[in-house]
């Protein structure tokens, strides 16, 4: 009962914030105001720390969003985890992860934004661990260190801002652009984004993160972790578009959407075939960023929260009934025996895919047809389009082995939908995965824009969507009742499935190489050289000079007269050599 009413309490807590923060941010978004509110932590003479807050339309309607998902997800977490001895510490583990969160999105200033990032990394280690097993254990240091590269990149950016006089970035956005020294920042940052966000080559970390418990996939892969990268480009925005490193972010987001949408396609595993579909949404965010329009990879980027935090709910409850089974082969005919999960997984894929009329359509088709209307090369236009397709095929995919067809697993096994906590969080969702596209396009985009294109290119979205959809099913009816072709093609499947193989290059050059060469720089210099001839030397060098004066303070008349016929003879060597 007391693990209950900590659920509950937080639930309402949240809610209630989430709610007000809406009402707030529509008041600033209307009327188009900023606060940048410092707060004097501590002064000192003529030194004080000041800590700084910026509230606009963006960071209050995000805090908002984040704040609604972690609600939903800590109510699902009371079914979902009512097994856990230790749900207190979860709930709290939860809690200091939006904490953190909320750091980074309200910060103006890079050591703020450092210290939610840094709380980010920490927080998200923890819950991948959560499990305390050898597969968690692995997932976590992955992740872990793949970080780290990033919170390194945004040290040494928080480093060259001192040339600035003052690490609140927000003031000198604008002089920083016609600035040489900014090209180093935009790197540092755009690095450090690509991290957090797992672009190529950072990707493997991202699927591996499924080790954590699904309310935790369910807040990461929505509107926390993964995200934070594209929200600190957005604010950085400014710095790299039209730059080398805006092409080379537009490059590589490309490739990750079109690697991810490829491998989630010979992915057998539910949570990484959905991990795989937020690796390719980040792939579409950071992509439309670089193009230059960070308010539609904002847009984008809450929708995709919506439907994304529904569509891992869907996946828990279902692995949740299936007794832990995430192997989608061993599922099917889900819909007769979990009607109302099913409808949930079905609307938030289609949401996914960009059906019309829900949350995902409005920014993914708007997104598209800006691509269309936007001078950019043949090959990133292609990955765009393609991915897409992509996106529709392994939806359909999912669909049709885990819903259709006849159940694969044990008959004695019992499946339905009576989980009462669970259902009410996706419920709420699911309302929102309808109406919040439509909501916050009226919201963010008040006055239309005209896109002027052909008739064949305003329809070229839908009709990529249908055609990805007819190819996902097609291979999936062949390949569960016919003949597998993805066996018959093993090395195309599995160098797709392996993600190009960057988790073995990421475990064996990302990982074991540096942490290799750091103990060699350990053994051979910290612990060696500079040891002998550093602390331990001068211990020594000391030890004896001690043990001479304690020789000479003992008086004996002998000991002087040995001294001076000693340095005699040595000064009348030195005088004729």
């Amino acid at each position: 009962m007391f693990y209950f009413s900590i659920c509950f309490i937080s639930f309402l807590i949240l809610f209630f914030i989430s709610g007000s923060l809406f009402f707030i941010s529509l008041t600033f978004l209307m009327k188009n105001f900023v606060f940048f509110i410092e707060w004097e932590l501590i002064s000192f003479q003529s030194s004080s720390i000041v800590m700084t807050f910026l509230f606009d339309w963006m960071s209050l309607l995000f805090m908002s969003f984040v704040l609604f998902i972690s609600a939903l997800v800590i109510l699902y977490s009371k079914d979902y985890m009512s097994h856990e001895l230790n749900l207190n510490r979860f709930i709290l583990l939860v809690l200091l992860f939006v904490f953190s969160m909320m750091m980074l999105i309200i910060s103006p200033n890079l050591i703020s934004i450092l210290l939610g990032w840094d709380g980010l990394g920490l927080v998200s280690y923890l819950l991948v661990i959560y499990f305390q097993n050898v597969k968690s254990f692995n997932a976590g240091m992955i992740t872990a260190l793949s970080n780290r590269i990033g919170d390194v990149a945004l040290l040494m950016a928080i480093a060259w801002m001192l040339n600035y006089g003052s690490w609140n970035y927000i003031f000198y956005i604008e002089i920083m652009k016609n600035d040489l020294e900014m090209e180093i920042i935009a790197f540092l940052v755009v690095l450090a984004a690509m991290t957090k966000s797992a672009q190529i080559p950072f990707s493997s970390w991202l699927p591996a993160a499924m080790a954590a418990p699904t309310p935790v996939s369910a807040l990461v892969h929505s509107s926390t972790l993964v995200t934070a990268g594209v929200y600190l480009l957005i604010r950085f925005n400014i710095l790299f578009v039209e730059t080398i490193f805006g092409k080379i972010l537009l490059l590589l987001g490309g490739l990750t959407m079109f690697m991810a949408g490829l491998g989630a396609n010979f992915e057998f595993d539910l949570k990484k075939i959905i991990a795989l579909s937020t690796l390719s949404q980040l792939g579409l965010m950071m992509s439309i960023l670089a193009m230059g329009f960070p308010i539609l990879a904002f847009f984008h980027l809450l929708t995709h929260a919506l439907f994304k935090a529904l569509l891992f709910m869907c996946a828990g409850a279902i692995i949740h009934n299936m007794k832990n089974s995430q192997d989608i082969r061993f599922m099917g005919s889900l819909s007769l025996s979990m009607p109302f999960t099913t409808m949930c997984l079905n609307v938030a894929n289609l949401a996914l895919c960009g059906f019309p009329f829900l949350a995902g359509f409005y920014s993914k088709d708007l997104i598209l047809e800006i691509t269309s209307l936007s001078f950019i090369n043949m090959f990133s236009y292609f990955l765009f389009f393609f991915s897409t397709g992509l996106t529709v095929s392994y939806s359909f995919r999912l669909v049709f082995y885990s819903l259709s067809g006849s159940m694969n697993s044990s008959s004695s096994m019992s499946v339905n939908d009576d989980i009462s906590w669970m259902s009410r969080s996706m419920l709420i969702l699911l309302f929102m995965a309808v109406i919040g596209g439509a909501l916050l396009s009226w919201l963010i985009f008040p006055s239309p824009d005209m896109i002027c294109l052909s008739l064949f290119m305003k329809n070229l979205t839908l009709l990529i969507c249908l055609i990805g959809g007819m190819i996902g099913y097609y291979l999936s009816n062949v390949s569960l009742y016919f003949s597998n072709k993805s066996m018959k093609n093993y090395w195309f499947s599995y160098f797709n499935s392996t993600m190009w193989f960057m988790p073995f290059l990421s475990t064996t050059n990302l990982v074991k190489m540096p942490l290799n060469l750091g103990n060699y720089v350990v053994k051979s210099f910290d612990q060696g050289w500079s040891e002998y001839f550093g602390g331990q030397h001068l211990y020594r060098l000391m030890m004896y000079f001690s043990m001479f004066t304690q020789f000479l303070q003992t008086n004996n008349l002998k000991i002087y007269l040995l001294t001076f016929v000693f340095w005699v003879i040595f000064l009348v060597c030195f005088m004729f050599l």
